[in-house]
């Protein structure tokens, strides 16, 4: 049974020390095999006066926004079709990559793509993911698309998958895998 103390200076929200202790249960179980309840993490908070690095007294830093978050607000963002907010959420390099090899830089360009496909579509989450690889994050998430066709009829339960990496806080891909092509024979 791992017991895992880590220790912050005081003044990190409880949601970000809940978060942590809930990282580190699950990097312990992941590596060594024990099961989660089995893993025990505790967080010491030292006051600010108490800490210091570089000769420094520290205060804490900002937590980033959590990779999930992001990605959901780009998503709902470009649903509405807010493309200057959806575009917040993007690096410099942003590419993304639709069904067929479609590979787009631009949200422009993804829409004026898509807008050959179909009027309208909506994305209904089952599930998001996300596993860390020291500061990035990929984020896949699944469900089902739902909309209109450009004949006007609608369509509704086609599965979906979406990867993204995330960077810095910013979305620097997207590779989308969906069932559309099979709807549309």
């Amino acid at each position: 049974m791992p017991m895992i103390e880590c220790t912050l200076i005081k003044g990190y929200e409880e949601k970000t020390r809940k978060l942590l202790a809930e990282r580190v249960t699950d990097a312990a179980s992941s590596t060594i095999g024990a099961h989660p309840d089995q893993v025990i993490v505790t967080i010491k908070e030292v006051p600010a006066a108490n800490y210091m690095r570089g000769r420094v007294n520290r205060k804490p830093a900002a937590a980033p926004t959590e990779p999930e978050v992001i990605v959901r607000e780009y998503l709902s963002a470009m649903e509405k079709r807010d493309l200057e907010k959806a575009k917040q959420y993007l690096a410099n390099d942003f590419t993304m990559t639709f069904p067929g090899g479609a590979s787009f830089k631009k949200i422009e360009d993804l829409i004026s793509w898509s807008s050959k496909r179909y009027k309208h579509v909506k994305k209904s989450f089952e599930n998001f993911d996300t596993s860390f690889k020291g500061l990035n994050a990929t984020v896949f998430c699944n469900g089902y698309l739902e909309g209109t066709w450009l004949n006007g009829e609608t369509f509704s339960q086609i599965r979906f998958i979406d990867r993204f990496s995330v960077s810095d806080m910013k979305i620097t891909s997207q590779s989308v895998w969906n069932d559309m092509g099979e709807r549309l024979r």
